[in-house]
């Protein structure tokens, strides 16, 4: 069995460094193409260059995208281990991607729209179409920490796991704070949140 985690973690670990890669790739095409629209040397008219700038916007968007969910999965599926099968595990890393998704799409919208305004208007109700999507993704993400609240209420010692987890990945000692709250609660302290550290 330990075999077979070892085995998942290796897998995040290649996916983590592949989003770091795509994202990388992206910032420097970026940068090749902010250079291409914005050199003085080039024979492109100021439109051509306005379009060459929404691109760059464009991938930069995408590279963020990226880099977010490559730092998502490194800090939540290899250093914290998360059991996803805890409401506030879930809660927090659903969030944490759906933070990524709602803003890149919102963004590749805005993009969408400035390109299409003027150009080719046909094409608008795409743009708008992924707006609403994000808008979507937005509702119902809303509706889901909403509904998660009480979910998180039968687990009270969760909550103080995962702030345990954050501290011990920052490097401070939770022993001692992990103990007095098992206390306070009457809950048996989970010490394994402790053993990480080492």
């Amino acid at each position: 069995m330990k075999a077979i985690t070892k085995l998942f973690e290796l897998g995040y670990v290649f996916i983590v460094i592949l989003f770091f890669a795509c994202g990388i790739g992206l910032v420097v095409l970026a940068g090749v193409e902010i250079w291409s629209a914005l050199s003085p040397s080039a024979d492109t008219v100021a439109r051509e260059r306005f379009d060459l700038i929404l691109e760059c916007i464009g991938m930069l968007t995408i590279a963020v995208a990226a880099l977010g969910l490559g730092q998502t999965v490194l800090e939540e599926e290899i250093q914290r281990e998360a059991n996803i099968s805890s409401p506030t595990r879930v809660r927090r890393f659903l969030s944490r991607f759906l933070i990524v998704v709602v803003v890149s799409l919102s963004v590749e919208c805005l993009i969408g729209v400035f390109q299409f305004v003027h150009g080719s208007p046909e094409y608008l109700p795409h743009a708008a179409s992924i707006g609403i999507a994000a808008a979507a993704l937005l509702a119902t993400w809303g509706m889901f920490v909403r509904m998660n609240v009480s979910a998180e209420e039968l687990e009270p010692h969760a909550m103080h796991d995962v702030q345990a987890e954050d501290k011990v990945i920052e490097g401070e000692d939770v022993s001692e704070e992990g103990e007095q709250h098992a206390q306070e609660q009457g809950d048996e302290y989970h010490a394994d949140i402790d053993k990480k550290k080492e």
